[in-house]
């Protein structure tokens, strides 16, 4: 799943937070992501860097907590 493009209901799901969350995330504290007109898309394999690299809060995803 760590080429994948997903929606912000897939990246919510892979994080384990809200919508809220994840926009919150996107706007304050710089989690990677991509707007192609209304829609916001989001590349797994950033997102994971991101959180690995000390980035939006540091949580780990649901995978890497297993």
């Amino acid at each position: 799943m760590a080429g994948c493009w997903v929606l912000v209901d897939g990246i919510t799901v892979h994080l384990g937070v809200s919508k809220d969350t994840a926009f919150t995330k996107v706007k304050e504290r710089g989690m990677p992501s991509h707007k192609a007109g209304r829609l916001w898309k989001f590349k797994v394999g950033e997102v994971d860097d991101c959180i690995r690299a000390g980035g939006p809060n540091s949580e780990p995803s649901r995978k890497e907590a297993k």
